[in-house]
């Protein structure tokens, strides 16, 4: 049974006047070990990225930088046909962006996860997968990659030697092969639902699939989207279920 995890969340996913989810960005970050800021190409603009940034420090939670798609109409989750060079190069500015605010704060990036369609494209495409690591590999090759196991992007990654770290996804469903199951929009879910499918994956390390077959999981970190409806009440419910079953919240 896990006795220690990390919790994270996709954070600073607004962009200007506009709120995306709830907009309970600083009613979530005390609940959770890492933050995944958005870094202004599917969400987030400077003032947001330094907002989330403090918040974090506030709460002592590890932050991390949410690369995505050039795609702020569609939120990150359209794919966009690119090619490797340009995917690698938007993923590297987006990375500078937030470090460069991050340093203004005082503060250290702990990791690297990409966002959305990018993160799922990541997880297929070799050539991409092993693009983005030769660049990080170069430019942060101390920074753990959030990833799904066993992908393409974490094949990538264990090759060129930069530290990894498996999640888990407790607002999305799974396929018999253990991926998500990819969406544009997600309903509002039923918090004791997911709390109680998030310690089953960290007592007995399996997750019920779409099919009903119970599939193997193995993860160091539970992710939840701060802009699921009812993003917060997942997150509340989630982190009680954790303390209460003794396992702690930490960062990797």
């Amino acid at each position: 049974m896990t006795t220690t995890i990390d919790l994270n969340a996709d954070m600073g996913e607004s962009f200007g006047a506009w709120t995306l989810g709830d907009g309970v960005d600083p009613q979530i970050m005390p609940l959770i070990s890492s933050a995944n800021i958005a870094a202004g190409f599917h969400a987030g603009d400077p003032t947001t990225m330094v907002e989330n940034l403090r918040c974090a420090a506030e709460h002592g939670v590890a932050v991390g930088v949410h690369p995505g798609f050039d795609d702020l109409v569609g939120f990150g989750r359209r794919h966009i046909h690119a090619s490797v060079e340009e995917l690698v190069n938007d993923s590297l500015y987006q990375l500078g962006a937030l470090r460069e605010l991050a340093a203004r704060e005082g503060l250290a990036l702990h990791h690297f996860k990409l966002h959305g369609a990018l993160f799922m494209h990541a997880a297929r495409d070799e050539a991409f997968a092993r693009g983005l690591c030769r660049a990080l590999e170069r430019v942060a090759p101390e920074l753990p990659i959030y990833c799904l196991a066993d992908t393409a992007l974490d094949r990538a990654a264990r090759e060129a030697g930069l530290p990894r770290v498996h999640e888990f996804y407790a607002d999305r469903d799974y396929d018999d092969d253990g991926g998500i199951v990819f969406v544009r929009r997600v309903d509002r879910l039923d918090p004791e639902r997911v709390a109680r499918k998030v310690l089953r994956a960290c007592r007995e390390g399996v997750v019920e699939a779409v099919s009903g077959r119970l599939v193997p999981v193995g993860f160091r970190s539970i992710c939840i989207h701060s802009d699921t409806p009812g993003a917060l009440a997942l997150v509340q419910a989630v982190r009680g279920a954790l303390d209460e079953a003794g396992i702690a919240i930490k960062a990797p």
